[in-house]
């Protein structure tokens, strides 16, 4: 299965990215082979709706799942009517939590977290967990 999942860097030994919208990547990972490819998240500095453009960004590299933090309202609706699975992961690698995919250990996302409005003054990292 190829999946999303939010990143810190660059290798499946980065740490996962708690947020979607803002995370700067994305890692593209088949859960099988653990073969991955980066992808950029250009919306993540966007005033507004950088979880939707998100969103739309990980559909298009056609994934059947989505691991992250949370997810805001706008980015949980687009995601979730393409039909996507949604998880949520733990403040671990990248590669640790595919390990907790395949062996059924993450959480559905069922509904959103808080929904972020641009980046505000709180700068980049935005100061959520």
């Amino acid at each position: 299965m190829k999946v999303a999942i939010s990143s810190l860097g660059q290798t499946l030994s980065s740490e996962m990215d708690p947020r979607f919208g803002r995370a700067e990547l994305f890692l593209i990972v088949d859960t099988d082979t653990l073969e991955y490819s980066v992808l950029d998240n250009t919306a993540y500095q966007a005033t507004g709706g950088a979880g939707i453009a998100a969103a739309q960004a990980v559909i298009g590299m056609k994934v059947a799942a989505v691991i992250t933090g949370q997810l805001g309202p706008n980015a949980l609706n687009v995601l979730s009517r393409e039909g996507l699975d949604l998880y949520q992961g733990q403040a671990k690698s990248v590669q640790e939590n595919i390990e907790l995919l395949n062996q059924g250990k993450l959480v559905r996302i069922a509904q959103s977290g808080p929904s972020h409005q641009g980046m505000g003054g709180e700068g980049h990292h935005g100061g959520h967990a």
